[in-house]
């Protein structure tokens, strides 16, 4: 911190003197109580005992200052943000009418002399510097005047981008892919799970890089948020599948509601449409009245024809054809139950495959707009910044 002020008091002739600068000791001299209203911490910088004090009364004090000072941070567009800082000078206890704050240099000056010499750790980067004078009223109506420096520092977003969006992007789209491969054939429910704990291994890796204070959750901690609970739902998403397809042959026949809205309604429009059922057979099954008529009528049939050839008991071949009605129709019966349960099976797993498209389809939209949604506005922040 350079500051110079005129000191009417001091005056000599250089030429007789042989000087036109010395070094005093500051206790010998008037010092401006100048203080930075943003110290957190004693400055910790070596201290200069001595100022130079020119013929005319000019008087330089030169001091190196360390300061650890406070700032508002703005973390929502979080890696892409800039923060804008300040920093306050003012007399401590002098008004307005003793001691008058001015800058020796302009602004644009002291931004680009802070740029040659300033070094960072590389995350930041010097934007802009702002000075501005401010008058504030003081308790004894007087008025005392402060100098403010607004510093406009960006983050550099190239180690995060590489180091956490990258990555998340890349195992957000295996997530994707793996829709495509087969839940019957793969364990793709395996394959998530294993996907999910190296997301979760990833980001405890990684939390580190990511900020812990400020009055707002960043907007990256939300968009990694979301990579993980669109694994999760993926995983959800497999497991519902994999029961509609693996234990489909113990549940009842699907309501015609779902068979026609899922069926016949969405099918058509993911481009899986329901396969076309087998004629059935349309042969009636006479109940044991009609049958007991028909055997009847064969017996008489037969009584009455010339050609037969022996006795024919009517009661006992009666019986026996009634059995064989029976034994038939509780056959027929057996075997339409088990293709019913075939089919009834069937729909359930094309059910199954048309909810996992659908729920693919709707994966890759929630992924395109939450992604684009999180790009424009990470645009808008550092645009406003």
């Amino acid at each position: 911190m350079l500051q110079t002020w005129k000191n009417e008091f001091v005056s000599w002739d250089p030429e007789k003197c042989g000087s036109s600068w010395i070094s005093l000791p500051r206790k010998l001299l008037w010092v401006p109580d100048v203080v930075i209203n943003e110290f957190m911490e004693k400055n910790s910088a070596p201290f200069v005992p001595y100022n130079y004090l020119s013929s005319d009364g000019l008087v330089l004090d030169a001091q190196p200052v360390r300061v650890v000072s406070s700032c508002n941070l703005d973390i929502y567009s979080f890696p892409f943000d800039i923060q804008n800082c300040s920093l306050s000078f003012n007399s401590y206890l002098h008004r307005l009418a003793a001691v008058q704050l001015d800058l020796s240099e302009t602004a644009e000056e002291i931004l680009e002399y802070s740029k040659e010499v300033m070094a960072t750790m590389g995350e930041w980067e010097l934007v802009g510097i702002t000075a501005k004078k401010y008058q504030f009223p003081a308790g004894d109506e007087e008025i005392y005047e402060e100098l403010r420096f607004h510093i406009s520092l960006r983050r550099r977003a190239t180690l995060y981008v590489v180091n956490l969006l990258i990555p998340s992007c890349f195992l957000i789209m295996v997530d994707l892919f793996s829709f495509l491969l087969p839940p019957k054939s793969v364990d793709r429910s395996a394959f998530k799970m294993t996907l999910i704990l190296g997301y979760t291994v990833f980001l405890l890796i990684m939390n580190d890089l990511l900020p812990v204070t400020g009055n707002t959750i960043p907007l990256l901690n939300v968009f990694l948020s979301l990579c993980l609970a669109l694994m999760v739902a993926s995983l959800l998403e497999t497991i519902l599948i994999t029961n509609l397809l693996c234990g489909s042959a113990h549940y009842s026949p699907v309501p015609r509601w779902i068979r026609v809205f899922v069926l016949h309604i969405l099918g058509p429009i993911l481009r899986l449409p329901p396969k076309p059922r087998d004629l059935q057979d349309n042969t009636i099954i006479q109940n044991p009245v009609a049958q007991e008529m028909k055997v009847s009528s064969l017996v008489e049939e037969d009584r009455g024809a010339p050609e037969q050839k022996g006795p024919l008991n009517e009661d006992t071949a009666l019986q026996e054809l009634r059995g064989l009605g029976r034994d038939l129709q509780a056959l027929r019966l057996q075997v339409e139950q088990q293709a019913g349960g075939s089919q009834s099976s069937e729909e359930w797993i094309h059910l199954g495959f048309i909810i996992d498209r659908l729920l693919f389809v709707l994966y890759i939209l929630f992924i395109s707009v939450s992604f684009i949604t999180i790009i424009i506005i990470w645009v808008q922040s550092f645009e406003a910044n």
